[in-house]
């Protein structure tokens, strides 16, 4: 029986959610100006130009879907085979809702990683932390700032290709193990 693989799947569920959602939240506070103290929605003439008005409208339907998606998968058993199996654990379907989940996680931290880059860029000369400073460099090699409207799903793909490539996960890791060492 999958069953424990369905439990399993359900409590990731929740984690990838909880995760999405904050990336979410400091995705909307990166974008209001009147909490951000940043141009309205990362760009320069807010009004003339969106900015990252739909990215962070992206993000939060990605997080709803998420929330959607993130309803226990191990509690929706229905009887097969002629009532041979009376209790399914639905496995298959948990894990396969998962993997669309950290999908739509992966885009949503993606878009908040090119709105914190934006923000960086309209804090300079300030510089911020080292490893927020260095992790948008890596995304500036690849993704220029944005200083006007454009087609933004080239840059969203390539974010969170090089998320899923683990271009940043030496930068967030480095500061784990340093304390772990002490």
């Amino acid at each position: 029986h999958a069953e424990p693989v369905a439990f399993a799947a359900d409590i990731l569920a929740l984690v990838v959610c909880e995760i999405g959602s904050m990336s979410e939240r400091r995705q909307a506070l990166l974008v209001d100006s009147t909490l951000s103290g940043l141009p309205a929605f990362l760009i320069d003439n807010p009004g003339l130009n969106s900015g990252f008005m739909i990215a962070q409208v992206t993000a939060a339907a990605l997080t709803s879907e998420n929330k959607m998606l993130a309803h226990p998968a191990s509690v929706d058993s229905i009887p097969t085979s002629a009532n041979q199996e009376d209790h399914v654990s639905m496995a298959c379907h948990g894990a396969y809702r998962l993997g669309q989940m950290a999908d739509n996680a992966a885009a949503i931290i993606a878009l908040e990683w090119l709105a914190a880059a934006q923000g960086v860029d309209f804090h300079r000369p300030l510089m911020p932390a080292a490893p927020l400073a260095e992790a948008a460099r890596r995304l500036r090699e690849r993704v220029p700032h944005l200083d006007r409207d454009r087609y933004f799903a080239a840059d969203l793909a390539t974010a969170k290709e090089m998320l899923l490539a683990g271009a940043v996960a030496d930068i967030v890791a480095a500061p784990l193990l340093e304390d772990n060492a002490a």
